[in-house]
């Protein structure tokens, strides 16, 4: 009998180990699977309003709403450019046109034989949102006109009817990336893949928004803003977390967190400035 329990005892052992650590395997992997299976997306909730956009159509449309708050134009001249983008190119930076428009490129689908400039700078987006922004200006009611008929002037579309589609989606964002809804712009994103670098954000804010105050402390970047200037930057930084590892925007007594997944958070966060954190290490999945 003293034989037979010393023989059980390494059994039982070894059978509780192989558990555990088959537990341990299973978690794990149960972990990493939730992780892949995150829908990643971005929403605008303004009122009862809600509209949604996939990651890059959010990066584009932080960029063109950017342009609009560093020419210092209206909420509205937003609206009808993101509008316009939508039915366009769906928010992306395509490098083709159709039928109507074979030479048609960019987020706008400009086209260089109407004078729109070369292909190669109505493939920037930066310039050609400019562009879309300088011809939106020369319609002086714009701002009263219904937006699908501000785009049509602008772009003069064989459906000109088509951008009321997208009105919702152009005003809830628009909305948001201004700074004129606070908190809402959030995104629902898998966990960083690499470390971040605060100076690039710093640089593509700065090229988004023209010049900033910045500066660094450790993984984050402190910008110097208030008011709707801060919340543009900030949900900026919230659309363009994946491409810049962001794990965290500090604003105005407000947070978003990545891996929280529920939107913004009331916070200790300082007001006079934006912390934007970026991860610090590359992840090992």
């Amino acid at each position: 009998m003293t034989q037979g329990r010393g023989l059980r005892r390494p059994v039982v052992l070894l059978l509780t180990l192989t558990l555990v650590g088959g537990g341990v395997y299973t978690a794990v992997t149960f972990l990493q699977r939730s992780e892949t299976l995150v829908s990643e997306r971005c929403t605008a909730v303004v009122g009862s309003q809600s509209a949604e956009l996939a990651t890059d159509q959010a990066v584009n449309a932080s960029l063109i709403t950017a342009v609009a708050v560093q020419r210092g134009l209206p909420p509205r001249a937003a609206s009808i450019a993101l509008a316009t983008a939508m039915q366009e190119s769906k928010l992306r930076n395509i490098n083709h046109g159709d039928q109507a428009g074979p030479d048609s490129r960019g987020l706008f689908q400009q086209r260089p034989s109407q004078g729109w400039g070369t292909e190669a700078q109505v493939m920037d987006p930066y310039y050609a949102a400019n562009a879309f922004y300088d011809a939106l200006e020369k319609i002086p009611d714009y701002q009263s006109l219904e937006i699908t008929d501000a785009a049509q002037r602008v772009q003069r579309s064989a459906y000109p009817r088509a951008y009321a589609e997208h009105e919702g989606m152009g005003r809830s964002f628009a909305s948001g990336f201004t700074g004129q809804t606070p908190g809402a712009v959030h995104c629902t994103l898998r966990a960083p893949i690499d470390a971040g670098d605060p100076a690039a954000v710093a640089s593509e804010l700065e090229l988004a928004y023209g010049t900033l105050g910045t500066a660094t402390d450790g993984q984050s970047l402190l910008v110097e803003a208030s008011g709707s200037q801060a919340w543009s930057l900030a949900q900026w930084a919230v659309a363009n977390a994946k491409d810049f590892e962001v794990t965290q925007v500090d604003v105005e007594g407000h947070s978003w967190n990545r891996n929280a997944k529920d939107g913004w958070q009331d916070s200790d966060a300082a007001p006079g400035q934006v912390r934007i954190t970026v991860s610090p290490v590359a992840s090992e999945n």
